[in-house]
């Protein structure tokens, strides 16, 4: 019986296809909101530690962009490093006390951040597969 489930669920290019639908989709709803109501507070947070405000409009390339790639299946590798850059830079300019903190309902203070960092990481290293809106597979 094991077996014949293995067989089964052997399926690893629908799990990348569902990896990548689940973590693009994810992180486009945060840039959908940056785009509604702008990305003052970023602009905010990024002045507060010392960088030119210009800097947070790479909010809409990690968080618009690479997500519409991971999703459509077009360049997923570098579309999801730039989305860990953007994790990372997120984490940088938190607060340091999330690190040690849990939520009103005992989620990790950085749960989301490291969500979508390791999720990318994954797409990263598995790659697109084979279901993409991309014929050319040097263009996954």
């Amino acid at each position: 019986m094991l077996r014949q489930l293995n067989v089964l669920l052997d399926k690893p290019d629908t799990g990348k296809l569902l990896l990548r639908l689940a973590i693009g989709c994810m992180m486009l709803f945060h840039g959908i909101h940056k785009v509604i109501d702008g990305i003052g507070p970023i602009i905010n947070i990024v002045e507060s530690h010392g960088m030119p405000g210009f800097v947070a409009w790479g909010v809409y390339l990690g968080e618009v962009v690479a997500p519409v790639l991971l999703i459509i299946g077009l360049l997923v590798r570098p579309a999801a490093l730039v989305m860990c850059f953007t994790m990372l830079f997120a984490w940088l300019s938190t607060d340091p006390g999330l690190i040690f903190t849990t939520t009103k309902v005992g989620a990790w203070g950085l749960e989301e951040i490291a969500l979508f960092f390791f999720g990318g990481i994954t797409i990263a290293l598995l790659g697109c597969g084979r279901f993409s809106l991309v014929s050319n597979p040097a263009l996954r």
